[in-house]
């Protein structure tokens, strides 16, 4: 073994192990960072989602309790007056519809029958009660309810509150409906979120007689869902499969499209009775985190290898500087010594106090022996 070429070797490789070692966990803990805000983006899009369908279904309660409690249209309702509640809100459900998002608003006979449909006046007397359940407890329990419903002008977020005749007496319920549409463009403009909504075609096509016959095209068929809304087709097709939705439930994943990572949640619709109604889908562009993230692993790195070669530079340094050069010019001294040569001395300047003690007992040697010859 040299001590000149090995000992260096090994320091310098046990400093390259500590650094990579290091530079590994930070890797990990980094990347474990991440990942938690990955998650947490997920969880910010589920709660934009929540709270976004919830102010949904609170406008279009608000919205029916207002019409519910006016005179007017509890008296012409009572009389069973269809013409002049036409009359009355048929402009004010124009201005609604193009103004805030109002997709539906109807008056129903108990305990679920069609009496007027704002939206489609013709369309009138056929009996909701098989697929409009929150109708039927509305005029059953007579307290206002909201959610999701498929109605005949499509899936809706509905607010439905009970109507009361002059007199007080129960006669029947309003409501309203907000298209999803609406909401999840507005959700794209807020948030950059694009989203999609997927009803399950069976009920779909059973209930959804007003719906137009491009949105149960086959090009909408995912599954046993029907795409009936989004704000990015091409992406959607990319990001979220029929495999996908099958489950029907609450889940996320990330997934590569057009070049791009993305991060999509899925989330199930279910109707007032807890019934399945369909899933949203919501994607957002994870491009900027995970291109934080490759950009810190190029950097712990680069700070790796720099750590390492300048580390390496200390050692050679201080190897032959502390250590190899004391002992060359020992081994000199003690070699001359050896061959009779009293008068070289050893410079001690810049050595270490360990290396210093050597060389006195370098000079004690060389002074002690020469002045024994002069004694001779």
């Amino acid at each position: 073994m040299r001590f000149q070429r090995d000992a260096p070797l090994v320091l310098i490789g046990a400093i390259a192990v500590t650094v990579a070692s290091v530079t590994v966990i930070a890797d990990r803990l980094f990347g474990g960072m991440t990942a938690s805000v990955e998650d947490s983006q997920f969880e910010l899009m589920r709660s934009i989602l929540t709270f976004n369908l919830r102010g949904a279904e609170n406008r279009a309660l608000a919205r029916a309790e207002m019409i519910a409690d006016l005179p007017a249209a509890r008296a012409a309702f009572a009389a069973r007056d269809r013409a002049k509640l036409l009359a009355d809100y048929g402009d004010m459900f124009r201005v609604q519809k193009e103004k805030h998002g109002v997709d539906q608003a109807q008056f129903h006979i108990p305990p679920a029958v069609s009496f007027l449909r704002l939206h489609s006046p013709e369309a009138h007397g056929d009996d909701l009660t098989a697929f409009r359940p929150m109708v039927v407890e509305v005029n059953r329990d007579r307290v206002a309810r909201k959610g999701f419903a498929i109605a005949r002008g499509g899936p809706a977020i509905f607010g439905v509150v009970p109507v009361l005749d002059p007199a007080g007496e129960h006669t029947g319920s309003f409501e309203f409906g907000i298209d999803f549409a609406g909401v999840l463009d507005s959700l794209k403009a807020a948030y950059g979120l694009d989203m999609a909504l997927y009803v399950e075609e069976v009920p779909l096509r059973k209930f959804a007689l007003g719906l137009s016959g491009d949105v149960l095209g086959e090009q909408n068929r995912l599954g046993r869902y029907m795409r009936v809304h989004s704000t990015n087709t091409a992406l959607v097709r990319e990001l979220v499969t029929a495999t996908d939705l099958a489950a029907g439930k609450d889940t996320h994943y990330t997934r590569d499209a057009f070049g791009l990572p993305y991060g999509v949640v899925l989330v199930p619709l279910r109707n007032a009775a807890g019934e399945p109604l369909g899933m949203i889908a919501m994607a957002r562009d994870f491009s900027s985190w995970r291109a934080a993230s490759r950009r810190t692993m190029v950097w712990l790195f680069l700070v790796a290898v720099f750590a390492i070669v300048i580390l390496a530079g200390v050692v050679r340094v201080v190897v032959r500087g502390f250590v190899l050069r004391p002992l060359r010019a020992l081994d000199e001294g003690f070699a001359a010594l050896a061959a009779g040569d009293r008068e070289r001395r050893v410079a001690v300047d810049g050595f270490c106090d360990e290396v210093q003690a050597l060389a006195r007992h370098h000079e004690r040697l060389r002074t002690d022996g020469a002045a024994g010859r002069e004694g001779q």
